[in-house]
């Protein structure tokens, strides 16, 4: 990687507790090996803790919370998993309301494991073909998402460039493949 995302903020909105530490910290990587500024954002202010499975590992410092987001302030978002992240993240209006938005925008988002349930919260996932962790398949298919079990699917039959995958063990297709989305930007626009 090189500096493909020079000059590029990319939001990683995480609730307060629960994320997967490697779905947050190799994509993480990723963006700033590409030159790009990640910034973390969460439902509230101080730390964010992370996880490795369901034990307590790193915090990380949180930059802003969902509440002040500004839609021309990112140029893409990253939804790590975890499954209290997840569920967390679904129930903050202003989580929801900034991904609706982002989508709308046709600006690229890169969601991976348990991520698409505040996908689901926002509806946006109509005519879109994604994975995830399988426990979601069901809430994927019922908000009208074509829910496929891959390694990593880039999806860009909506307004905007979508990249999921399934687990931790997908994160290097998974960071490829948002990284490219992120260079490419927003849809139908020059980067």
């Amino acid at each position: 990687m090189g500096n493909e995302l020079s000059g590029k903020r990319i939001a990683f909105i995480v609730a307060n507790e629960g994320i997967e530490q490697a779905e947050l910290t190799e994509p993480w990587g990723a963006v700033k090996a590409a030159g790009g500024t990640p910034v973390l954002v969460a439902t509230k202010s101080g730390k964010a803790q992370a996880f490795e499975h369901l034990d307590k590992a790193d915090t990380f410092d949180v930059d802003l919370t969902t509440g002040s987001l500004a839609l021309d302030e990112f140029d893409a978002i990253v939804l790590p998993g975890g499954v209290a992240n997840a569920d967390q993240l679904r129930t903050d209006e202003s989580a929801v309301e900034f991904v609706r938005e982002f989508f709308e925008s046709g600006k690229p988002a890169a969601v991976i494991c348990h991520g698409p349930w505040t996908l689901v919260e926002a509806d946006v996932l109509k005519d879109r073909r994604l994975t995830s962790w399988p426990s979601l398949q069901t809430d994927i298919e019922n908000a009208g998402g074509e829910w496929v079990d891959e390694t990593v699917v880039v999806c860009n039959n909506g307004p905007n460039t979508l990249v999921t995958s399934r687990k931790p063990d997908d994160l290097p297709a998974f960071c490829r493949e948002a990284v490219s989305a992120f260079a490419a930007g927003r849809k139908g626009k020059a980067a």
